[in-house]
């Protein structure tokens, strides 16, 4: 007896107990993705796409992670502009470059991380890699300890950038938290911190903000720091940092490296993921680095050769432009200068917007302590919003954020600090 197509593949299907796909018998098209579930919205997308269809002529965007000038618009810096000119002259080819990406690039970005002092890059101890950007760099990472470190979990800061999870989770990896971030100070949360970090197993991985914690703001100082480099080390956990925010927090390099050099000069190997969106501005050109300390240089070889046999069917070899960018600012002196200069600029521009939100909360005549505002760091304000008076935020006066409180300070510019300040005002009181 002769069955039709779609006869074999139902009883096939039945047999098996799974769900299959459609196959129309007028058009003989195949439904591969008949089971394919529709995906949740991006939360910071979502409050993009609200926002575009407000009229309101006072609407502000605070979710976007972007940097912004004055006027509101995207900010390319000169020493960028200037570098591109300089490597147009050149006449540079568009050829592949290899696994590991631009070696001059990745000796600049080792440099930028660990400092040029106490001979660590000069040992030969560390290796280095090219990467798509941030992104790029922790899932390298997240790949390269699936396959050495199979066991260990992942512990996060609780809460964490909204990507860290999904990255660690799609490698495989089991994900833990530590307290990070205390909601009733809107401040760091030590004791916690100190106490979790004490009760993880022994060969586990701690994920780690180097400088400006997103989506917080809040960066543990120099005592905590030192706390936690000690009871990482007597526990033996194996440190991991995020440095995606280096210059753009403080407007200082090595202000925002110092927890990464510190846990270095107390004997650590670390992993460190990199990004130069911020500090550079080089959002869309996807540059960025990660680096393995290792214990002495035949085992950064060895690692390097692991890294390049995970990268090569990943993604084969990374972007140049933003590479050569970046070296030809890092080892042009006067491009270098400028970019410091800028990079200073908008960190200050930041730091500004969060002394004059306070201020004005102030002026409103508001009675909350809004000391978070300034002893917290970076693009990102946990404001101690409720979700709820985010909403009222939303409907009320067109400010939309996400509702976790988190608002970017990049979005906020001298003409419209008051409004917000009013908005807030008007939600808290």
């Amino acid at each position: 007896m002769a069955f039709r197509k779609t006869s074999l593949v139902a009883v096939k299907c039945a047999s098996v107990n799974v769900r299959c796909f459609n196959v129309s018998s007028s058009h003989k098209s195949v439904a591969w993705w008949d089971g394919v579930e529709m995906g949740p919205p991006d939360p910071i997308l979502g409050v993009t796409d609200a926002f575009k269809k407000d009229t309101n002529p006072k609407k502000m965007n605070l979710g976007v992670g972007a940097y912004r000038g004055n006027d509101g618009k995207p900010y390319v810096l000169e020493a960028v502009t200037k570098a591109e000119e300089q490597l147009l002259k050149k006449g540079l080819d568009k050829e592949y470059l290899g696994i590991t990406g631009l070696p001059a690039f990745n000796k600049a970005a080792a440099s930028l991380a660990f400092g040029t002092e106490g001979g660590l890059l000069e040992s030969g101890r560390v290796t280095t890699v090219q990467s798509i950007s941030g992104t790029g760099a922790l899932r390298v990472g997240a790949n390269f300890l699936k396959k050495f470190m199979p066991n260990a979990p992942i512990y996060q800061p609780l809460p964490t950038w909204g990507n860290h999870i999904p990255i660690f989770k799609h490698a495989g990896h089991d994900i833990q938290t530590y307290r990070y971030y205390d909601k009733s100070t809107c401040g760091f949360d030590a004791a916690g911190a100190m106490e979790d970090l004490k009760a993880i197993p022994e060969g586990s991985v701690v994920m780690l903000h180097a400088c400006a914690h997103n989506p917080t703001g809040v960066d543990p100082q120099r005592e905590y720091w030192k706390e936690m480099c000690s009871i990482i080390k007597s526990q033996r956990l194996f440190p991991f940092f995020d440095m995606a925010y280096q210059g753009f927090a403080s407007g200082d390099l090595d202000k925002d490296a110092w927890a990464i050099r510190y846990f270095v000069e107390e004997g650590h190997n670390m992993a460190v993921s990199q990004s130069f969106a911020k500090n550079m501005g080089l959002y869309g050109e996807r540059i960025g680095a990660f680096s393995l300390v290792c214990s002495n240089p035949d085992e950064a070889k060895r690692v390097e050769s692991q890294l390049k046999i995970i990268i090569r069917p990943m993604y084969s070899n990374p972007p140049v432009h933003g590479a050569r960018i970046v070296t030809e600012i890092m080892n042009t002196p006067e491009l270098r200068t400028l970019w410091l200069k800028e990079m200073k600029g908008m960190a200050d521009r930041i730091i500004t917007m969060r002394l004059q939100l306070k201020s004005n909360l102030a002026k409103e005549g508001s009675q909350r302590n809004w000391d978070h505002i300034t002893d917290q760091i970076g693009m990102f304000c946990f404001t101690g919003l409720s979700p709820e008076q985010v909403d009222q935020l939303k409907d009320e006066f067109s400010v939309y954020l996400t509702r976790d409180g988190r608002i970017s300070i990049a979005g906020l510019s001298s003409d419209n600090n008051a409004y917000l300040a009013h908005a807030m005002h008007s939600v808290t009181k």
